[in-house]
């Protein structure tokens, strides 16, 4: 039995190369769904933290779906491609053997304020640099920049998975936004006693 490339006469370097497709995630965002604590995601009992086992699993699934985007054919863009790959697949197995006690990410309202590039001032060299895509080959580009630098563009479907486990950028690893502190407990010497007891 032939293949398909033989029995429509396709000779395999004709095909057209199709960008990679990003992995589905819904494994990802249905395990985040279980430790995301930010934001509006609060849980009722706010002294409740996330199991390790569901933040070692969150680390884990957004690793493996990284470590599906990797490959290439040897470019120098795909060895900074890879290379970046390895650094963010190396942290997110690190954090997955050595689960944090709470997920450090930005909350869905930063996400939502990120800067949009508009499509118009997006160069034809451009991709992004966790899946390689080539920004304007898609129709409707999401391009997001990040605040640390103005070249630190990435598609929305890519950056959005690393900054719900890491509020730093990638390429540079600086610390996005802020956690803010835990109000202090209330001192209970403030209080006015009337020193009578019933």
């Amino acid at each position: 039995m032939s293949g398909y490339e033989v029995e429509h006469s396709i000779v395999k370097d004709q095909r057209p190369q199709q960008p990679p497709r990003r992995p589905d995630l819904s494994t990802f965002f249905s395990t985040l769904d279980l430790v995301d604590t930010s934001g509006t995601r609060q849980p009722q009992n706010e002294h409740a933290l996330p199991l390790p086992r569901d933040v070692s699993a969150a680390y884990r699934n957004l690793a493996n779906a990284f470590e599906m985007m990797r490959g290439g054919n040897g470019s120098g863009q795909e060895d900074n491609h890879n290379e970046l790959l390895e650094q963010l697949v190396g942290s997110l197995m690190q954090n997955a053997e050595h689960p944090p006690t709470e997920v450090a990410g930005v909350s869905d309202e930063f996400l939502e304020q990120l800067e949009r590039v508009p499509k118009n001032s997006l160069k034809a060299d451009q991709s992004c640099p966790i899946c390689s895509n080539p920004f304007l080959e898609d129709p409707h580009p999401l391009v997001v920049r990040l605040a640390c630098h103005k070249d630190h563009l990435f598609d929305l479907e890519c950056i959005q998975p690393w900054l719900k486990l890491n509020p730093t950028c990638p390429l540079d690893r600086q610390v996005l936004v802020k956690k803010k502190a835990p109000p202090p407990p209330p001192d209970e010497e403030d209080g006015e006693y009337d020193d009578m007891y019933a």
